[in-house]
């Protein structure tokens, strides 16, 4: 599943395609035209949007973009010497200080997981292991092979010291992994620096599945839920400041005996998510909204509905398999969701 950004400019619709090459999906489009700064990093396109009359906003989109840099040295897993790599190595040996930011990423992380019943859970790269997604090579676990990794998943097995500020690790072979929550909040940064800087209206994104409105003129800025196995737009969802983040079980799989088994990885039984299609979020900050897209895709529409009713402001699309509707649940003030 996808997400199609759009803005309604004069009575002109545009969507994503249209909005980043300035050509209006219908006649009445005036004069003024659309701003893209974008650059590359965590293995996506990470954009900010601009309203022509916001030019002024373009150095300070820039500087907060080349922030994501930084981001992803400190929390990917894949680089020697990040944060994250440290914590790993050592973790389980000794307690790990880190600093307050990564500290606050990893309560968040924490309150999510307990949230969510353990279906959003940092630690189940032993999981993806076993099965080979890490690897790009997905395949059918031995059972003692699975059991044996998923005695090293657990959040509550990760003991945060808000006193020291440090981390440690419950046994040898337990490994954080920030990649369903980290793109989310690398845009909350981004939208961070930029509103330090003044900046009152832009919609950022990441990749297809991350997208953070700052303000939004005329109603907000509009973004089309899509989905790569379904046809036309799912719902339209106007965000004014507020963030959608989506998961999607499409992406990545493997087929054993004639059986699909997708990436997604349920860190409570071991075993791939399934029932769920696609699972889209609206909420306060980039990093809930793709954290509980996550857990949602895991979990089912039961677990979703428990957790929009317990936390009002997050907004949930469900799209089971084998169904041609989309469940929509809980209300956001400020964001209007159209079901298409």
């Amino acid at each position: 599943m996808a997400l199609a950004s759009s803005a309604t400019r004069g009575g002109t619709t545009w969507s994503r395609r249209a909005l980043f090459t300035g050509i209006p999906v219908r006649k009445g489009a005036d004069p003024g035209h659309w701003i893209r700064i974008s650059r590359t990093a965590m293995a996506c396109r990470f954009e900010v949007t601009l309203a022509s009359e916001d030019a002024a906003w373009v150095p300070a989109a820039r500087s907060a973009l080349d922030g994501i840099d930084e981001i992803e040295v400190r929390l990917s897993l894949f680089r020697e010497g990040s944060d994250i790599s440290r914590l790993n190595a050592r973790a389980a040996e000794e307690p790990v200080a880190v600093d307050a930011n990564l500290f606050e990423l990893l309560l968040l992380c924490r309150d999510l997981h307990r949230g969510t019943g353990g279906a959003f859970d940092i630690t189940s790269t032993p999981l993806s292991r076993c099965w080979g997604f890490l690897q790009r090579d997905g395949r059918l676990p031995a059972s003692d092979s699975l059991a044996e990794a998923l005695s090293r998943v657990g959040l509550d097995r990760v003991g945060l010291d808000p006193v020291t500020r440090t981390v440690t690790f419950a046994r040898n072979g337990m490994e954080l992994n920030l990649g369903a929550i980290g793109k989310g909040h690398a845009l909350d940064c981004v939208a961070s620096g930029m509103r330090r800087r003044g900046v009152q209206h832009a919609l950022l994104s990441a990749g297809r599945s991350s997208v953070l409105a700052i303000g939004g003129r005329d109603g907000g800025w509009q973004v089309e839920i899509v989905s790569p196995r379904r046809s036309g737009a799912l719902a339209r969802v106007f965000l004014r400041n507020a963030a959608i983040g989506t998961s999607g079980a499409g992406e990545q799989f493997t087929v054993v005996d004639g059986v699909r088994y997708g990436h997604v990885l349920d860190p409570r039984t071991g075993w791939p998510a399934a029932g769920v299609l696609s699972a889209t979020v609206v909420a306060s900050t980039g990093a809930i909204a793709d954290a509980l897209s996550t857990a949602f895709l895991v979990g089912d529409v039961r677990l979703a509905h428990d957790y929009c009713a317990l936390h009002p402001g997050v907004i949930a699309l469900i799209t089971l398999e084998n169904s041609r509707h989309t469940v929509l649940m809980g209300q956001r003030s400020g964001v209007l969701v159209e079901e298409a």
